[in-house]
């Protein structure tokens, strides 16, 4: 397999940006060899829906400027939706951890939660933030507006925070010791 194709691959799973000197890292090549395979990553998704965007040393998988109508109508109807179960056991985690990585939502899950994470992100229910021990960790947070909709003014006001922390924690704990 060709190292564009790879690249592709990656962020379309990671469906976030990704530095040129991790992609060199993961694929354990130069930066140069990525620089080249970019290129012609970039070239072969000419004439498609979706298009590599760079922003300094930072590259991410988007859509054309051709669909973004579209892709706002679409993006207005996730708005205006209701929660599925899948976004309302992703929301609680994010709610009741107040301050997760992508990660480990997905370990407690069992799941890939890059859509529903992007999905509470447009709706504004959740946040993205550095993490203050580690700067290269985005952490995902609930946003001031929900716990304002949710009528609470503190994390700790969830209903059986204790109880449900440490039922999360026994889980972690259960998986990391198999």
């Amino acid at each position: 397999m060709e190292l564009e194709s790879k690249i592709e691959g990656l962020l379309f799973y990671k469906g976030e940006d990704v530095t040129v000197n991790k992609l060199a890292e993961i694929f354990s090549v130069s930066i140069d060899e990525i620089e080249q395979a970019l290129v012609k990553l970039s070239v072969s998704l000419q004439g498609r829906g979706i298009v590599l965007v760079r922003k300094d040393n930072r590259v991410v998988l988007g859509v054309t400027a051709q669909l973004s109508s579209l892709i706002e109508s679409i993006r207005k109807d996730e708005i205006t939706k209701e929660l599925s179960k899948a976004s309302l056991e992703t929301l609680s985690i994010v709610l009741y951890k107040n301050g997760i990585t992508r990660n480990e939502i997905d370990y407690i899950r069992g799941v890939n939660s890059s859509f529903i994470l992007r999905n509470l992100l447009v709706r504004g229910l959740i946040e993205r933030s550095n993490d203050n021990k580690d700067n290269r960790k985005i952490l995902y947070k609930p946003t001031f507006e929900t716990l304002t909709y949710m009528g609470i003014s503190s994390i700790n006001e969830l209903p059986n925070q204790e109880a449900v922390m440490a039922q999360l924690q026994e889980v972690i704990n259960q998986t990391t010791n198999d």
